[in-house]
């Protein structure tokens, strides 16, 4: 059988239940791989359901395993664990009382929805045939929380087939209730880039008997931006972004060198590496224009996250029986930002959509968005959420679909 609409009304009705656990964690978030207090919170919210549970030796994450009431397959929903590094200015009543860390992701929905579709399918064991791993995971911020997690085992099951794995993503983006997700890529790969300039230092009255990398650095950062536009096909995305540079100490001394970082984000193996290859080709050869030497270090980030196509099909149906026809919306192209959920998907056939929580008579393409200090996610969200998790575990598990 497929989905039922009856899950909606159910997620509905531990609608508080879920926003206060939500709340509890908006207010006391934890960044990286080492959550401990947000661990125990997640840890006591499904004691009750009697899950197996799996803890990471090197991490906070945890895999709560569901046993339906027949044997089959396992289905893998991943909710992410993880704040960011800012402070919360929203002037929400449950707001950060951790100073420099922020919920500005949604993470503590993800969380939160994820417990409320445990609970839910707890209370239907008779309807799967097979598994449910629950996956709360931290370090999607940037640390690779997944890829550990997978190394570790944590997401391997023996004998037994994973027949999906899924994840949704909260957005301002999009209006409340909304599902937004595409076959192949939905997220771009992600890679970070260091160059350091080296040059000369001296008195910045006498700038010719130094040798300043300043001007120079500026100068790789304008070529490289013309070699994304002249190099690539207007039709290949991709980006490279520097945002942030470094040189000097006061306003009379040139500095002996000059750094710049920033980001690449691809969809493509060959683009990517063709980006790799240009900034090393253009910094070397700027740097030798002017008799100065550079260090350009790249650092392979998380891959492409591809959505299965069979997946994302069964998403947009889950979606359409639980939500409502009018809550899928197409999603034309994918976003240049990344998931480690991607290490997720290399391994086990699943998808990613977004789920969106504009807030009432805000524009989604002007609101605060994920990242921002002033993000604030509606929570009539959430049993949107809580639906989906548990609608599309019982899609695979019950058979329909």
């Amino acid at each position: 059988m497929g989905a039922s609409t009856d899950l909606l009304a159910a997620a509905r009705s531990i609608g508080d239940r879920t926003i206060e656990l939500r709340r509890t964690l908006h207010r006391h978030p934890e960044i990286g791989l080492d959550l401990p207090r947000t661990q125990q919170v997640v840890l006591d919210e499904i004691a009750d359901l009697g899950p197996d549970v799996r803890m990471s030796e090197r991490t906070s994450a945890i895999v709560a395993v569901l046993s339906g009431d027949r044997p089959g397959p396992t289905v893998i929903l991943r909710g992410d664990m993880d704040a960011l590094p800012l402070r919360e200015d929203t002037g929400l009543s449950f707001a950060s009382e951790v100073p420099g860390a922020m919920h500005a992701c949604g993470h503590d929905t993800h969380v939160a929805m994820l417990a409320g579709a445990a609970r839910l399918l707890s209370e239907r064991r008779d309807a799967l045939r097979g598994k449910v791993a629950f996956f709360f995971q931290p370090g999607e911020e940037g640390s690779g929380g997944a890829k550990i997690a997978l190394d570790e085992g944590l997401l391997d099951f023996p004998g037994e087939e994973v027949a999906a794995a899924y994840a949704l993503h909260i957005t301002t983006s999009a209006p409340v209730g909304v599902i937004a997700v595409r076959p192949g890529p939905q997220f771009a790969s992600a890679d970070t880039f260091t160059v350091t300039v080296h040059g000369r230092g001296g008195h910045a009255s006498t700038p010719v008997l130094a040798n300043d990398p300043l001007p120079v650095a500026c100068e790789m950062v304008l070529a490289l931006q013309t070699v994304m536009t002249r190099r690539f096909e207007a039709f290949e995305p991709v980006v490279l972004t520097v945002s942030h540079i470094d040189a000097g100490t006061t306003d009379n001394v040139i500095p002996a060198d000059a750094m710049f970082e920033g980001t690449i984000r691809t969809f493509s193996a060959d683009v990517r590496r063709s980006v790799h290859a240009h900034l090393e080709r253009v910094t070397t050869g700027v740097a030798a224009a002017h008799d100065m030497t550079v260090d350009t270090k790249v650092a392979p980030g998380y891959p492409t996250t591809m959505n299965d196509p069979s997946a994302t099909d069964r998403l947009r149906t889950v979606a359409a029986d639980v939500l409502g026809p009018d809550k899928v919306h197409p999603m034309d192209h994918p976003t240049m930002g990344a998931e480690d959920f991607s290490y997720v998907l290399q391994r086990y056939p699943g998808a990613i959509a977004f789920l969106g929580a504009c807030p009432p008579d805000a524009d989604p393409t002007t609101v605060p968005w994920n990242h921002s200090n002033l993000v604030v996610f509606d929570e009539d969200a959430l049993p949107a959420g809580v639906a989906m998790y548990a609608g599309l575990a019982l899609s695979v598990l019950a058979g329909g679909g």
